[in-house]
């Protein structure tokens, strides 16, 4: 992976395309969690090693008026978990203790994300990351106790961002309601 201070990996992330923006609408009534939508990115870069390397940020809070208008979304993270969580994966995950996410401009199922790391908490990659990223909105899946419909889940969905031009579409792992662009 490159020296102790992640030098090698540092010079060799590079985005490339193929990245994907998504939300989630997500509750755990058993610990108090209340339905909240939230925004993952993944960012791939070119392979270091010959190995691939993804940045994923995820439980980034919702911001925006609705996924037509995520261009805006600035988010920052001062610590792992305070709100959002963000890895590298290269050879394991690399967790990293701050992120600053904007979401520069979109045109629309495109948008494009700026983002720094800082704070390499398992001490194994670069200690800060800088990127810009063309990501490809791909849905938001709903997946809240006592939805048993797409209809319902469209309908929770729209309690909390615009769903207008969402259409439904399969969800692989049959865990879940997704709706993405039409």
């Amino acid at each position: 992976m490159g020296d102790e201070t992640g030098g090698r990996l540092t010079r060799e992330l590079i985005a490339v395309d193929g990245g994907e923006c998504s939300g989630l609408l997500f509750d755990n009534p058993v610990v108090g969690l209340e339905p909240a939508l939230t925004w993952t990115l993944r960012i791939p870069f070119a392979p270091v090693g010959g190995d691939p390397v993804l940045l994923e940020i995820e439980w980034l809070p919702d911001t925006t008026t609705g996924w037509r208008h995520l261009d805006g979304l600035d988010v920052t993270s001062k610590a792992f978990a305070d709100p959002a969580e963000a890895v590298i994966h290269h050879h394991g995950h690399h967790r990293y203790d701050r992120a600053d996410v904007t979401i520069t401009t979109q045109d629309g199922p495109s948008v494009t994300a700026a983002v720094t790391l800082a704070g390499d908490l398992d001490g194994l990659g670069p200690d800060e990351i800088t990127c810009t990223a063309a990501l490809r909105f791909t849905g938001i899946t709903v997946q809240l106790r006592g939805v048993a419909d797409p209809a319902d889940a469209l309908r929770r969905l729209a309690g909390h961002t615009d769903t207008t031009g969402l259409i439904e579409i399969d969800d692989p792992r049959g865990i879940a309601f997704r709706f993405g662009p039409g």
